[in-house]
């Protein structure tokens, strides 16, 4: 007999009818793909765990369904990028999810996953390099009248030379333009960075 969470239940009660028929029959696939599979709610929704941790879930929407694994990529592959929670993208009915077959061997890959200890990759995003900062007219011209400002602030790699030219930028009135575009001149002739106070801190 499989170990029903009656929360689980009371949680599939409230969703939809569409929804409803989708989320009994995959709680049913997931415990005939693993009949020692418990049942509880984490993060509001139904979640399936066995020895290992985390298995599953699955969840009820106003328009959609979705059932996911948790080492998703692992399971199902890179090739398929999850789709907001789901593993299989927004589920309306029964056919949008694979062919039974295929859905118990995801299933026992899953279960041997944590059995064996794996851990759900981290998907790492590779940081966009910004563009070079644009010159602004007035600093220019400002460090063209300084040699030594302006031999410090052409030796600044692109990131000192930003917050620069972005402090000065940033500046909602022309006054607090002109005293930064000054202030800028006077620190870079010290050799100092935009940030020169704080680094000591």
């Amino acid at each position: 007999m499989p170990n029903h969470d009656p929360r689980v239940d009371a949680y599939i009660e409230r969703q939809a009818a569409f929804a409803q028929t989708i989320l009994v029959y995959v709680r049913e696939l997931v415990h005939e793909a693993c009949p020692d599979v418990e049942e509880t709610i984490k993060w509001g929704m139904p979640t399936f765990v066995d020895s290992g941790g985390i298995l599953c879930g699955m969840a009820g929407f106003k328009q959609h369904a979705s059932f996911g694994f948790w080492k998703h990529a692992l399971v199902v592959g890179d090739d398929q990028p999850r789709v907001g929670m789901g593993s299989y993208g927004k589920l309306t009915t029964l056919d949008d999810l694979p062919p039974r077959p295929q859905l118990i061997a995801h299933m026992h890959k899953a279960i041997a996953l944590n059995a064996a200890g794996h851990s759900e990759p981290i998907a790492r995003r590779t940081p966009r390099a910004k563009p070079p900062a644009t010159m602004p007219p007035d600093l220019a011209s400002a460090l063209g009248g300084n040699a030594k400002a302006k031999a410090v602030f052409d030796g600044f790699p692109p990131g000192q030379r930003r917050e620069y030219i972005d402090w000065i930028t940033d500046a909602k009135r022309d006054e607090t333009r002109q005293k930064r575009v000054l202030q800028a001149v006077e620190w870079l002739a010290e050799g100092k960075r935009r940030n020169w106070k704080y680094e000591r801190c």
